[in-house]
């Protein structure tokens, strides 16, 4: 491609590449992600500003600061003004918007397609497909998790279309990428189909698989930027998207392999889109419930106490009131710890990072292979706002649309507190039978009112 890039661009595109390196290597620690967040922030500022002295940027510097500054600045602003409870949304929505830059300029480089060679054009095309569709699929993700979509969506031959748009998008691409002149209509007719197809794919994934989603089109959009800079000739592309595709595919598999379900399951077989909520208030009245006093004694008196944190924490903002009871509970001499599931929230690592912003202490924290076998031994289990994760019918009723997934075992626990607000099902729409079960007392109410009524009662044992 045209001009040779000066030594001191591509040494800036080197040092941006081991940022990025060091980066990831940092955010595998709670302990040190912060510091690997701005390790990437600094990275990502020096590969851009390197772009500016690029020998084939010949114009429009001041339309492409403005434009980086001004994303810049309104993405720092929604980003403070986002509750730690929808993060998981802007997770989704930046990660769409990845997809779409690379999508973007991608189709440039099929816009001005003489220009170049073979391979050059297949992967732009690949880009352009694969980052299409992550922009689409993210963007649907964005507002099911917002509420514009409460269940899973489908309409008549949905596998008849999605097989046809699949089958079309492969033969415009395989036009677009053979061909030696641009075809703007026919790039056009691409895209939109290219993104129709991304919609497809996620119209029949159930609401509670939606985190695994939102990280394998993480992993595309990844990808496209990996291809976007092989034929762009940028190394500092090339690295950043192979890194976040790495990431996001192993994350993908792991928290596909948390719930014990392929990739291919979340995405087509329709989980969890029927719904027994009248069965659900049917059995209201056969649930044992609690007050905040009789909760608080049982657990000012125990020897141990494990949390297990859900959604509904993340909503009632409870998470400070949680740390304020542990802190009490540990005063007292009671042995406390929470306990998260891989996919438990609307995103990985969704509630360690509400924990984190609480003070909780990572030491307190345990993931379910290392709990599952102590709950026999923990006086107290209490679930704030969590459902499925905890759902004993995924290890016993194989009709269950959760069978077979790993759930925190706290049925096993001597007595189990459930925090909820309401008598409805889980994300996943399936009835949880740990509430009605022996060992099991539910305390209703706003899970933060809650908590703050545990730490009152407590203090008032004294």
């Amino acid at each position: 491609m045209g001009e040779s890039v000066s030594i001191p661009v591509q040494l800036a595109w080197f040092v941006a590449t081991v940022l990025f390196i060091t980066a990831l290597r940092q955010l595998s620690s709670p302990v040190k992600a912060r510091k690997g967040i701005w390790v990437a922030g600094a990275g990502m500022v020096l590969a851009l500003g390197s772009m500016l002295f690029h020998p084939e940027l010949t114009a429009n510097h001041g339309l492409i600061l403005i434009a980086v500054i001004s994303g810049a600045l309104l993405s720092i602003v929604h980003a403070r003004r986002v509750d730690m409870t929808r993060m998981p949304q802007m997770i989704a929505l930046y990660n769409g918007l990845g997809g779409l830059a690379a999508a973007g300029v991608a189709t440039l480089v099929l816009l001005h397609v003489s220009r170049y060679g073979a391979a050059p054009k297949a992967l732009a095309t690949l880009g352009a497909l694969i980052g299409c569709v992550a922009f689409a699929g993210s963007i649907f993700a964005f507002l099911r998790l917002n509420g514009f979509f409460n269940s899973e969506q489908g309409f008549a031959k949905r596998q008849v279309a999605y097989l046809a748009n699949g089958a079309l998008v492969m033969l415009l691409g395989l036009i677009l990428a053979t061909s030696s002149t641009a075809h703007p209509v026919l790039l056009l007719v691409f895209v939109a189909l290219a993104m129709s197809f991304g919609v497809l794919m996620t119209l029949p994934t159930s609401a509670a698989d939606m985190p695994v989603l939102i990280s394998f089109y993480n992993a595309l959009t990844g990808l496209a930027v990996a291809f976007d800079g092989f034929v762009i000739d940028n190394p500092a592309m090339v690295v950043a998207g192979t890194i976040v595709f790495a990431a996001g595919s192993l994350l993908t598999r792991l928290m596909a392999r948390a719930v014990n379900r392929r990739l291919s399951e979340i995405m087509y077989s329709g989980f969890g889109m029927s719904t027994d909520e009248d069965g659900a208030q049917a059995r209201k009245d056969h649930v044992n419930t609690i007050d905040s006093r009789d909760a608080a004694v049982d657990m000012a008196y125990a020897r141990r106490v494990v949390i297990v944190p859900g959604y509904g924490m993340a909503t009632a903002q409870a998470q400070h009131k949680l740390r304020e009871l542990t802190q009490l509970l540990d005063e007292r001499g009671v042995e406390t710890s929470f306990a998260i599931h891989p996919v438990a929230g609307r995103m990985p690592g969704h509630m360690n990072v509400l924990l984190a912003e609480a003070g909780v202490p990572y030491e307190k924290i345990q993931d379910l292979s290392q709990i599952n076998a102590e709950f026999s031994e923990v006086d107290v289990a209490m679930v704030v706002g969590a459902n499925d994760i905890v759902n004993p019918a995924a290890l016993v009723d194989s009709e269950s649309p959760l069978f077979g997934m790993p759930i925190l075992e706290v049925d096993n626990a001597k007595r189990v507190i459930v925090l909820k607000r309401g008598d409805g099902t889980g994300y996943a729409g399936v009835e949880n039978p740990l509430l009605f079960a022996p060992v099991t007392r539910v305390l209703f109410g706003d899970a933060r009112e809650s908590v703050q009524d545990l730490i009152m009662s407590i203090k008032s044992l004294d």
